[in-house]
């Protein structure tokens, strides 16, 4: 197998592009014929998040590219540990100020209701659920979330963000790589259901703001660490504290909490500016990692440039 070459990414990057619309396009089809992107009890979203994985797979074997080179070692277990906690953080402050701020309340008695069916615990009491819910989306929702998680970040984050670093910097590379990874989603964003709480021209520009954030803070790591399960595990972290947890079990306060809330409200959107702004501010250090002679693309994720 070859490793990954600069004179041949250009067309790496446009084959893995090309597949990852081809693949997609069966669940991108069926989330907007039926108006639910969750449809068939998740599968349509499953297979939605797998198009960039298996795209990348295929352009590894297309292209005669070892898929080692796509970040499959565990790493340092500090990093992995960073991207389990950091968008519970991210959460906790989101929804902490919206809650000081009175645009919303926890508890929230509906979605406690809800979960309480959802877990058969009819006799529960409101913490009881509340709690049992987090700790069990903390652990195996956190397992099943990585599994299709995994999909999407094996296309952004194993293969798409470390060739566009390596080649543009940084910078740029993160920008161009959460770019593509919002257009993705805007299928299913104006001809389907997703992120739909907020009218279109709020919500997506708040989500666009959201997910360049993401690209700089999951690359830095994904970089720093040389592993795609930094990723992975962010990604299935952030979907479930937000979506999964703290959007459902926050009461509304009129019309204006939907406008904080969730990936169609401007609260998460602006703490993960802030958060990206960090760590960007923290780019050079990516560049410091040495690359040995004649290793694989695994092991020279650090961009060439850093600006």
């Amino acid at each position: 197998m070859k490793q990954f070459s600069l004179p041949g990414d250009n067309r790496s990057i446009a084959l893995f592009l090309i597949l990852t619309c081809v693949l997609t396009t069966p669940f991108w089809a069926l989330a907007i014929a039926t108006g639910d992107s969750a449809g068939g009890r998740g599968a349509y979203s499953v297979g939605i998040m797998w198009g960039p994985g298996a795209a990348a797979l295929f352009t590894c074997w297309l292209r005669q590219r070892s898929v080692a080179g796509l970040g499959w070692k565990w790493g340092e277990k500090r990093w992995q540990l960073l991207s389990y906690t950091w968008p519970l953080a991210v959460c906790v402050v989101v929804y902490g100020l919206i809650c000081v701020l009175g645009l919303g309340s926890f508890p929230n008695p509906v979605g406690v209701s809800s979960i309480r069916t959802s877990l058969a615990w009819p006799n529960a009491g409101q913490w009881t659920v509340v709690s049992g819910w987090f700790l069990l989306l903390a652990t195996t929702g956190e397992i099943r979330g990585i599994a299709s998680a995994l999909g999407e970040e094996l296309g952004w984050r194993g293969f798409l963000a470390p060739v566009l670093c390596r080649r543009l910097g940084f910078t740029q590379g993160a920008l161009l790589t959460g770019a593509i990874w919002a257009v993705w989603h805007f299928p299913i964003i104006f001809f389907s259901n997703y992120d739909s709480a907020t009218p279109w021209w709020f919500s997506t520009p708040c989500f666009v703001i959201e997910v360049l954030s993401l690209s700089v803070i999951m690359a830095w790591i994904r970089l720093k660490s040389g592993s795609l399960w930094t990723g992975a595990i962010a990604h299935a972290s952030i979907n479930l504290f937000n979506q999964g947890y703290f959007a459902p079990l926050t009461a509304p306060r009129g019309h204006i909490t939907a406008y904080f809330v969730d990936e169609s409200g401007a609260g998460l959107p602006i703490v993960l500016l802030v958060t990206a702004i960090f760590f960007w501010t923290k780019r050079r250090k990516v560049a410091l990692i040495k690359m040995p002679q004649g290793t694989s693309q695994e092991s020279t994720d650090a961009p060439r440039h850093t600006v």
